[in-house]
């Protein structure tokens, strides 16, 4: 799904290594033992992150538990750090094992403790880009109450300790296609803060 964040990083003089994970047949401690492996194994020298949606919370829990020497820079875009309203509508309508498999208990903003403990506290240079539009006009506003991507609200994306936040108007699965967001990204990972126009 990154891949267009990944031409955009090449083409700015990255080198990106993109890292996929199976959200639905494995749990969240497989997906972050696995990855974190891959980049103490593949990272060679400074590196950076750069996560979309539930990586964001993956990308977390890595740096809590098994950080690799030498991160630099973490971005996150659209990341349910305090939980998705997705979730409890699911739920309700029996349908969150079907669509969420494993991810359910860790996407949701009744996040039970022991994965809470797991995502640690932020204490690297972290940067988050939210959206606040929808392709959907109707459902996500009988879902949210307050502005939003669509997946998850604005106000869901904080957390505290991060370094910068700044919200684009862009969907929550389009953000990876947008080049707003693409600058920002690129402008994050250089400077360690977003750029305002």
């Amino acid at each position: 799904m990154l891949w267009p964040v990944a031409r955009a990083l090449r083409r700015a003089g990255f080198h990106p290594l993109p890292l996929g994970y199976p959200s639905r047949s494995s749990s969240f401690e497989q997906i972050v033992d696995t990855l974190a492996g891959r980049i103490a194994a593949e990272c060679r020298g400074p590196y950076h992150i750069v996560a979309h949606s539930m990586g964001g919370l993956v990308t977390q829990a890595i740096l809590a538990r098994h950080r690799p020497a030498g991160l630099g820079r973490v971005v996150m875009l659209g990341p349910p750090l305090a939980g998705s309203e997705w979730v409890p509508f699911l739920r309700r309508a029996r349908l969150d094992r079907l669509v969420l498999s494993h991810a359910g208990d860790l996407l949701g903003p009744d996040r039970p403790a022991y994965l809470t403990k797991l995502l640690g506290e932020v204490d690297y240079p972290l940067g988050i880009i939210a959206g606040d539009r929808t392709l959907d006009p109707l459902l996500p506003r009988l879902i949210f109450p307050h502005a939003n991507d669509g997946k998850v609200t604005v106000a869901a994306t904080h957390v505290r300790g991060e370094t910068d936040h700044i919200t684009l108007p862009v969907s929550h699965t389009l953000m990876l296609w947008h080049r707003s967001v693409h600058r920002q990204i690129v402008a994050f990972l250089r400077s360690g803060r977003f750029v305002r126009t």
